[in-house]
């Protein structure tokens, strides 16, 4: 594995990997451009170095050549932050893709058409016949990874080495995101995305600076299972919010009316929480909730104690004496993880806990050198909303790579660069 610093791209086609995976409007414009822009970095220092340049992206999830989903609706976006004009190849297998990237000169930057127009990117057949047997199951599966060798190999013919930059696509092993890079036995590397994620999580998991407290929202325990329990190894503190907050008031006893709650996982909760009380991690759940009538912005609206909460109401945010007893844990903190939401964020009404928490991070980051790395859509949309993502340590541009990180998983596309 190389360093993207001390490489020597002079004369060199890299190969790039990003996530372009951002959304688009009715008009097919770019409507948030945070990808792109975070991207740039590593695209500028491979043309500032001598070097020219493929770009290769997935965008959406095409069952086939749909106009909405092809890259070139993003060209403009990235051409402005970039700089330079791009190639395009419309079509990432076809012969003009091969030309383009066999003629580069050095500072010219070629765009491949979305990866996942070919079945081959991700290596799951597609067009199965509804009710296909098994058998018929194994072949496809099986005719699919070899095409995907294929597909992989001709996407490495057009580069001399290979950065990785999406940590966006990090855990999926995908053909360009984990099989290419075998390709490249000494010519691949992270780029500065990709580091700035690792150190990032590493920072937080393998050395915390301590108090280290996790904040955990979304709306089910059982898709964060994984995550709570390597984390119960590593933090001090816990905040648990969110919907899947009830999962645990309810199996403590509490009455959480109509609330959300995920009944088969009320001993899941249990466990969890005699866990936390043995290794002496202080698990910090809602102690009073804003509850509504309904789950609708202009519902009526009551504040009650998290375990008294009315029939036919449901918990949808923090209360304040909750974000009181939060203050005072993240104001302590030297190390602070989030991810996932406080409460139904969606909703004006209910979306106070979340911007708090946002609003005590970025206090926290710039009073007591806390380390705060932000994850997850909602966190980070809470964050950047409120124009506090350049004031907290970290925000992570992988919601699932992330979730997958904080498990202890070791994720295919690092697996490959480091390999």
């Amino acid at each position: 594995m190389q360093h993207i610093d001390n490489y020597d791209f002079t004369g060199k086609r890299a190969i790039v990997r990003v996530d372009f995976n951002v959304p688009l409007n009715a008009q097919l414009e770019v409507t948030d451009d945070t990808r792109i822009r975070a991207a740039i970095p590593t695209l500028k220092k491979v043309l500032s170095s001598g070097g020219s340049m493929i770009i290769m992206s997935h965008l959406g999830r095409p069952k086939a050549t749909e106009d909405k989903y092809s890259l070139k609706h993003i060209i403009p976006t990235v051409e402005k932050h970039l700089g330079v004009q791009l190639l395009f190849a419309p079509d990432c297998m076809g012969p003009q893709a091969a030309e383009l990237s066999k003629n580069l000169q050095a500072g010219q930057v070629l765009l491949l058409e979305n990866l996942r127009y070919y079945a081959e990117e991700e290596g799951k057949p597609r067009g199965l016949p509804e009710g296909a047997s098994d058998e018929e199951k194994k072949v496809a599966k099986a005719l699919i990874k070899e095409k995907q060798k294929e597909f992989t190999a001709r996407l490495a013919s057009y580069a001399d080495c290979y950065i990785n930059d999406a940590f966006g696509t990090a855990h999926r092993a995908h053909a360009s995101t984990a099989l290419i890079a075998k390709y490249f036995a000494n010519d691949k590397m992270f780029g500065y995305l990709m580091e700035g994620e690792i150190n990032a999580l590493e920072q937080a998991l393998q050395n915390p600076k301590r108090p280290f407290v996790a904040i955990l929202g979304g709306a089910k325990i059982s898709t964060k299972i994984a995550v709570v329990e390597n984390l119960l190894d590593k933090v001090d503190q816990m905040i648990v919010g969110g919907a899947m907050v009830f999962t645990f008031i309810k199996a403590k006893g509490g009455a959480i009316g109509a609330s959300l709650c995920e009944e088969d996982q009320l001993e899941l909760a249990r466990t969890i929480m005699a866990k936390a009380q043995e290794k002496g991690i202080l698990l910090s759940l809602f102690t009073d909730v804003v509850a509504a009538d309904a789950f609708a912005p202009d519902a009526n609206v009551q504040i009650c104690p998290a375990t008294e909460i009315p029939n036919g109401w449901l918990g949808m945010d923090a209360g304040p004496k909750t974000l009181e007893a939060w203050e005072k844990i993240l104001m302590n903190a030297k190390t602070v993880l989030w991810n996932g939401p406080a409460g139904v964020f969606e909703m004006p009404a209910f979306a106070k806990g979340t911007h708090k928490i946002a609003e005590l991070l970025a206090q926290a980051t710039a009073q007591n050198d806390c380390f705060t790395l932000v994850g997850g859509g909602d966190s980070v949309a809470a964050v950047t909303q409120m124009g506090f993502a350049n004031k907290v340590s970290y925000v992570s541009t992988g919601g699932g790579a992330m979730l997958e990180y904080l498990e202890g998983i070791e994720l295919p596309g690092i697996k490959a660069v480091k390999e």
